[in-house]
Formats: C-alpha cells, sequence, structure tokens
C-alpha cells in the first residue's frame, strides 16, 4: 500500500515538475525572442531597423523547418486540406498574421519593451470585442465592464509613459486588432470545420502565405533602402540564432499547450510579462514610472480576472457535458432493460 502510495506520488510529483520545465522553457524563449527583436530593431543598439526583412527573414526560416519536419522527417502530420480550403481559409489567416507581425516588429523602433508588454493587456479586450462583431462570443454586460477595466488600466498605463510616441502606440495597437482578428478567423474558418493545426503544422501552412504578403510591402518600403546602405552586410550568427529562437518559441508552445494548457499559456503569460517590464527597467534601463505600473497593475486584475472567469467557464462546460453524457448512458439502459423486459413478456405468452 505504501509503495503504491508512493509510486503515485512520483508519478505525480515528475508531471509537476514537468509542466513547470515546460512553463520555464516557453517563458524562457518567449522572453529572448522579444529582447532579441528590440535589440536588433532599436536604433541605439543593434541598429538595425527594418522589421519587414526581420519577419521575413523568421518567416522563411520557419517555413524551411517546418517542411522539412513535415515532408523529409515526417515527425508531424500535415494536415488534408484541398486548394480551395487553403485559399478560403489560410490565405487569409496568413495575410492577417503578416499584418500582426510586421507592426509589433515595428512598435520596437519606437516605444520600450515595458511600455509594449503593457499595451498588449488589451489583446483579451480585442478578442472578445472581435468575437462579438463576427457572433462568436456573446455581449455580457459584466464581461464587457471587466474589458472596459482593463483599457482603463492601459490608458493611465499609457498616461503615465515617459517615452510615449504616438506612431509607436498605433503600430502596437494595430498588432493587437490584427492579431486578435486572426484568433477569431481561426475559430471560424478552420475550428468550426474540424481542422486543428498545431505551431509546426501552422508554421507549414501560414509562414509561406505569410513571406508572400509581406514580399509586396518590403519592395515598397525596406528594399530601396537596404539597397542604398552598401556597408550592410547580412550577419548570419545574429540572424541565425534569432530565427532559431523563435523557431524553438513555436516548438514551445507546442509542448507547452499540448502537455498542459491553452489557459495555463495565458497565466505564464502574465509571468513573463512582469519579468520583461523588471528586465525593461533594470538592465535595459527604460524608464518605468509609478503611474505606468498602477495602471498595468489595474490591466493585470482585469486580464487575471478574464481569465478565471473563462476557466470557470470550461469547468462549467465539462461537467454539463459529463452529465449530458451519463443521461444518454442511463436512457441507453433504461431502452435495453425494457427491451429485455418486452422480450421475456413476448417469450411468456408463446
Amino acid at each position: 500500500m505504501g509503495k503504491g502510495a508512493s509510486s503515485l506520488s512520483e508519478g505525480v510529483m515528475k508531471k509537476i515538475l514537468l509542466s513547470y520545465a515546460y512553463v520555464g522553457i516557453w517563458i524562457f524563449l518567449s522572453f529572448t525572442v522579444i529582447v532579441y527583436n528590440k535589440y536588433i530593431l532599436d536604433r541605439k543598439m543593434y541598429n538595425w531597423p527594418y522589421p519587414i526583412s526581420l519577419t521575413m527573414i523568421h518567416m522563411a526560416f520557419c517555413s524551411s523547418l517546418a517542411y522539412l519536419l513535415v515532408r523529409v522527417f515526417k515527425l508531424v502530420e500535415p494536415v488534408s486540406m484541398s486548394r480551395e480550403l487553403y485559399i478560403s481559409s489560410v490565405v487569409p489567416i496568413g495575410a492577417l498574421y503578416s499584418l500582426s507581425l510586421w507592426f509589433s516588429n515595428s512598435a520596437y523602433i519606437y516605444l520600450s519593451v515595458s511600455f509594449i508588454q503593457m499595451l498588449k493587456a488589451l489583446m483579451p479586450v480585442a478578442v472578445y470585442s472581435i468575437g462579438v462583431l463576427f457572433k462568436k462570443d456573446t455581449f455580457k454586460s459584466d464581461t464587457m465592464i471587466n474589458m472596459v477595466s482593463i483599457s482603463v488600466g492601459v490608458a493611465i498605463a499609457a498616461y503615465g509613459e515617459a517615452r510615449f510616441d504616438s506612431w509607436g502606440v498605433i503600430l502596437q495597437l494595430g498588432a493587437v486588432a490584427f492579431e486578435a482578428t486572426r484568433l477569431v478567423l481561426i475559430q471560424i474558418l478552420l475550428t468550426s470545420k474540424g481542422i486543428t493545426l498545431n505551431p509546426i503544422t501552422s508554421l507549414y501552412y501560414v509562414a509561406p502565405c505569410c513571406l508572400g504578403f509581406l514580399f509586396v510591402p518590403w519592395i515598397l518600403v525596406e528594399f530601396p533602402v537596404l539597397k542604398q546602405n552598401s556597408s550592410f552586410r547580412l550577419d548570419f550568427a545574429i540572424f541565425g540564432t534569432n530565427s532559431l529562437c523563435a523557431f524553438a518559441l513555436n516548438l514551445a508552445v507546442f509542448l507547452l499547450v499540448g502537455k498542459t494548457s491553452a489557459l495555463t499559456m495565458n497565466v505564464a503569460g502574465v509571468v513573463k510579462d512582469w519579468l520583461l517590464i523588471a528586465f525593461s527597467w533594470s538592465v535595459i534601463k527604460d524608464t518605468v514610472t509609478p503611474i505606468n505600473l498602477i495602471g498595468y497593475g489595474l490591466a493585470f486584475l482585469g486580464v487575471a480576472y478574464y481569465n478565471h472567469s473563462k476557466l470557470q467557464a470550461l469547468k462549467a462546460k465539462e461537467a454539463q457535458k459529463k452529465a449530458t453524457q451519463a443521461d444518454e448512458e442511463a436512457g441507453r439502459l433504461l431502452q435495453e432493460m425494457e427491451g429485455e423486459g418486452s422480450a421475456r413478456r413476448t417469450e411468456s405468452q408463446g
């Protein structure tokens, strides 16, 4: 009995430690990619302010590795998808993803890492609002009050920002809007049709599409400037490791969501945001004011309550599903018993 309990507790402990390991790996890689992108794009650091080019390098690298994993090494199964479905569903998602990445990377040129994380707290507000607009979510007054509290918190944080840049804020808010629309469209265009993409198959199908969409603004905006800058040479060590970190982050998302849950990733994301704010203040020497922290603290409480509400709704849905299954099972048993009883009566009459 003691041995069984001990082995059970060891199994539970191992599972808990593995979950923490996945969370730690995801936080580290997400943290690294954000700080690395800031380092490359910021004019005061590496001074390579070409966000479209950086995003295209990421997409080319990630799509190549995803192709190798899916088609050459066959470590990940591809999804059965027709050309019509790809054009109608994946292409719009790819377009939104390319805009989201372009705008979010561009914001690093103008804003501090800490302030960008504060603005990202608006993501639940954007996802919920667009979900209601596309009728994928139902309007609830208490949820909307929560969304308003998050927005007020972010507005206070913006008011207290020492290095406020209007263009940078517009870019980051645009990135949030495009990413939220992409997440809602994934539900409408793919999930509703029974198609689920993990991070590797997502890169396999979406990254080449993003590369194609980004090529047009790159030719118009960044290529002429890069052409004039004849002294520039691509540093393969910098951009190779940066791209590898971006790809590893997608693998970490696959592990974290697959082995824990999407909600765990949301909670881990909050921890990562606080760490990034602390790092931005202590290492990069970005100014973080008390008003910044008060505003983000209010937004943080709103996001935490939103995640808690989502968890409770998931638990209630799961309980209802189990109750329905139990009722169906009871109904089947009752029908079988009635069938057996009528068969016996028929036999006795015969």
